[in-house]
C-alpha cells in the first residue's frame, strides 16, 4: 500500500479502554501498511461519566510507556514509534493535566473533546429530545470553554467529533452553518500555537469527509494555520492509515503542501 502520508499520529491499543488490540499487533500492521512512523495516543479521560457499557477511561501510563519504549527499540530498524497521549478535555482538569504532562516524556499530546457538560455524544442520550443543531453548537462552545482553561496540547483532536454521532450525522452540517463559532475556535487555536488534526475517522464513520470537515481545514489554512497532523484514530489494525490517500488530497485542496509530526513536543513538517 503506497501513501503520500507516511505517519499515522493518532492510534490506540489495548492500553486504551476502547481498544482490544495488543500494541505489537498495531505496530506490525503499520509496518505492513508501509508507514515510516506511528504515534500511539492512548486515552486518558479522568472523570469520564458512567456509561451504559461501563467503560472507564483510566490509563496505566507507566506500563504504557514501558511497553512502548520496549517495542520502539525492538522495531527500530523497521518503523519509528513515538509516545503520545490523547487527553479528554474538561474545564476542571487543566491543573491535573499540567502536572501530568510534566511527569512523562511525551512526544505528542492531543487534546480532545469527548465530554460535553457531563455527556459523551457517542451515546444517544446526548441528543435525546433536543435539536441536533443546538447539540452541535453546545459541543463547539465547550471547545472554547476548554481552551480557556487548558492549552498545553499540541493539537486539538477531531474538532467536529460530535458530527460522527448526530442523528443525521453531517447531512445538515457544514462549516458555513457554524462559521462564526468555528472561526472563533480556529483563531483561538492559532493564537495559542495549538494545531489541529485531520482525523480520517470521519471516513470510516461514513461521513465522506474527515474530522474536521474539509471546509474547516480550508478555513484553518486561510487564517494562517500551519500545524496539522494526520491520524486514522485506529483502535483495531484494519483502520491504520485508513483513507490516507483521501487525506493527502484534502490537504492539497485546502492549500497545504505539508503535514506535521511531533517529536519531543516539537513540530516537524513533512512534504506531501
Amino acid at each position: 500500500m503506497e501513501h503520500t502520508i507516511l505517519w499515522d499520529c493518532h492510534m490506540h491499543s489495548s492500553f486504551s479502554a476502547d481498544s482490544p488490540t495488543p500494541m505489537e499487533e498495531m505496530i506490525k500492521k503499520a509496518i505492513d501498511c508501509g508507514l515510516q512512523g506511528i504515534c500511539f495516543t492512548e486515552h486518558w479521560d479522568p472523570d469520564y461519566p458512567e456509561t451504559p457499557d461501563n467503560i472507564e477511561f483510566s490509563l496505566d501510563t507507566t506500563a504504557y510507556m514501558e511497553q512502548l519504549f520496549r517495542l520502539k527499540e525492538a522495531y527500530a530498524s523497521r518503523i519509528q514509534i513515538r509516545f503520545g497521549i490523547e487527553l479528554g478535555l474538561q474545564t476542571h482538569l487543566g491543573t491535573k493535566y499540567s502536572r501530568f504532562l510534566r511527569e512523562y516524556p511525551f512526544d505528542f499530546v492531543i487534546g480532545s473533546s469527548h465530554i460535553v457538560h457531563g455527556f459523551d455524544p457517542y451515546y444517544p442520550g446526548f441528543f435525546e429530545n433536543r435539536r441536533e443543531n443546538l447539540c452541535y453548537m453546545e459541543y463547539f462552545e465547550s471547545i472554547l470553554e476548554n481552551l480557556a482553561c487548558f492549552d498545553e496540547m499540541d493539537v486539538y483532536g477531531h474538532l467536529d467529533y460530535v458530527v460522527r454521532y448526530g442523528p443525521d450525522k453531517n447531512r445538515f452540517y457544514s462549516y458555513g452553518r457554524y462559521q462564526d463559532i468555528l472561526d472563533e475556535i480556529l483563531r483561538t487555536l492559532i493564537k495559542k500555537g495549538v494545531g489541529i488534526e485531520l482525523n480520517t475517522g470521519g471516513y470510516h464513520y461514513g461521513l465522506g469527509e474527515p474530522n474536521p470537515c474539509l471546509g474547516v481545514i480550508r478555513r484553518y489554512r486561510q487564517l494562517g494555520g500551519e500545524i496539522i497532523t494526520i491520524g486514522a484514530d485506529a483502535h483495531t489494525p484494519d483502520k491504520i492509515a485508513f483513507a490516507f490517500d483521501k487525506a493527502a488530497a484534502v490537504l492539497k485542496e485546502c492549500g497545504f503542501d505539508h503535514y506535521t509530526v511531533f517529536r519531543n513536543r516539537k513540530p516537524e513538517f513533512c512534504k506531501i
